[in-house]
């Protein structure tokens, strides 16, 4: 299923590029990395808002940032979140240090040499494998460069890259870019799900690929509108995660959250708060519902979740529109593949 994702992802150049602007918000962006608390807000979701209305997933990189180069141009300067990084040409040897990265780059045809890994996630996650099985052989000597926050500096410098990619979220990132940039030039990217798109352009520069990538996230938007213009009544939905002992449920300006507004989905009441997430009690469980759930736990067992006493009282669990998803693809990684299937599974759902 996801070998079809790929392909749908590389055949951009087939479909149009316009864009149907289904759905809108107004909300206060005080976005804030994965680990902040979240608090509801009053704000209003709707998807018959005016076709000029901001989306919470930016869709071009900051002002001022980029290189303005063309595709395959060499040298670039390109401008990112920690300064200006030089690359005098074509990247061989890409490191990568922040989630989704891999991601972006396989999405454009490039395989990291090296990546780090999140907690209790694998080095390189099993929908990439499946998505990308001509890189296989390569994917399967990516070089383990530790963890997420502590990368492993030795592993690094002995690959000698000749370009890594790092976040700023949630990190000391002055301390990690000098580190990172004393090694090899280095493009620092937002960060958080929600920038995933902006972020996905940034490394794109990079490795001399911008107008690919755009190509690409112009034919995502248009096909997540066309999902929600093919929905009569577009149903609620809700983006749940168990992990260990923490539930966990997405908003708005989170990946999924950004993605389900992409295709003018809405959100319950209880949902429509201004941070990535919020951490809530199994008896709180009833603010996680909606008509659609689309739940992931981390481990691959759902009854961590579906045991939970209040979990078949759900109107959406009734109505069996609770929907198991991949955990890496929703809620783990934030690149333009898991994007992709995560609309397709959106779509399965929606669509029936």
């Amino acid at each position: 299923m996801l070998h079809d994702v790929r392909d749908t992802i590389m055949n951009f150049g087939q479909k149009s590029r316009s864009v149907m602007l289904i759905g809108a918000l107004t909300l206060v962006a005080a976005l804030s990395g994965c680990s902040s608390d979240a608090s509801p807000t009053d704000t209003d979701i709707s998807a018959s808002t005016p076709a000029d209305s901001a989306f919470v997933a930016p869709r071009e990189v900051p002002a001022g940032m980029g290189s303005g180069k063309s595709d395959g141009e060499f040298p670039r300067t390109v401008s990112h979140f920690k300064g200006d990084t030089t690359i005098e040409s074509q990247p061989e040897k890409v490191v990568v240090i922040s989630t989704g990265q891999a991601d972006a780059l396989l999405s454009l045809g490039v395989v990291p040499a090296a990546s780090t890994r999140g907690d209790g996630a694998d080095l390189v996650p099993p929908y990439l494998l499946a998505a990308y099985p001509e890189f296989r052989t390569q994917l399967g000597d990516v070089v383990d460069a530790g963890g997420r926050f502590t990368p492993n500096f030795e592993s690094i410098v002995k690959l000698d890259p000749d370009l890594i990619l790092m976040n700023v979220a949630g990190k000391d990132a002055d301390s990690l870019y000098d580190q990172l940039s004393a090694i090899a030039p280095t493009v620092a990217t937002q960060g958080t799900g929600v920038n995933w798109k902006q972020d996905f352009l940034l490394v794109a520069d990079g490795v001399g690929k911008t107008q690919q990538a755009t190509a690409l996230l112009d034919t995502f938007n248009a096909d997540a509108a066309a999902l929600g213009a093919s929905l009569s009544s577009p149903p609620t939905v809700s983006f749940t995660r168990q992990n260990g002992n923490r539930l966990r449920i997405f908003g708005i300006p989170s990946f999924t959250g950004s993605i389900a507004q992409d295709a003018g989905l809405t959100r319950p009441e209880s949902q429509q708060f201004d941070d990535t997430f919020r951490d809530i009690s199994e008896e709180e469980l009833n603010v996680a519902d909606a008509d659609w759930i689309f739940y992931g736990v981390q481990g691959g067992d759902p009854a961590t979740l579906t045991n939970a006493p209040l979990w078949a009282q759900l109107r959406g669990v009734i109505a069996n529109h609770a929907v198991a998803v991949d955990d890496d693809v929703f809620y783990l990684n934030t690149g333009p593949t898991a994007a992709r299937e995560v609309l397709k599974v959106l779509q399965s759902a929606l669509q029936q």
